[in-house]
């Protein structure tokens, strides 16, 4: 995912595409745990995608709060 597209989603829609990622990644240990899954690597790169996902509602959260978009 892109963080230019994502910055462009309202923050309910970040947090349905938040709860499809945690679903994916679930499913996705799920597989690795009992040997099935074809590629290890996108357990790695769906966890980025959350990463990206939480940071982009934390922002536009502190953004409708007024606070700046810093540490603290």
């Amino acid at each position: 995912m892109k963080p230019a597209k994502l910055r462009e989603q309202s923050v309910e829609e970040l947090h349905l595409d938040e709860a499809k990622l945690k679903d994916q990644i679930f499913r996705l240990r799920f597989q690795f745990a009992i040997g099935q899954v074809e590629n290890p690597m996108k357990i790695r790169l769906t966890r980025r995608d959350l990463a990206r996902v939480q940071t982009i509602i934390s922002e536009k959260v502190r953004a409708a709060a007024g606070r700046p978009a810093g540490r603290g």
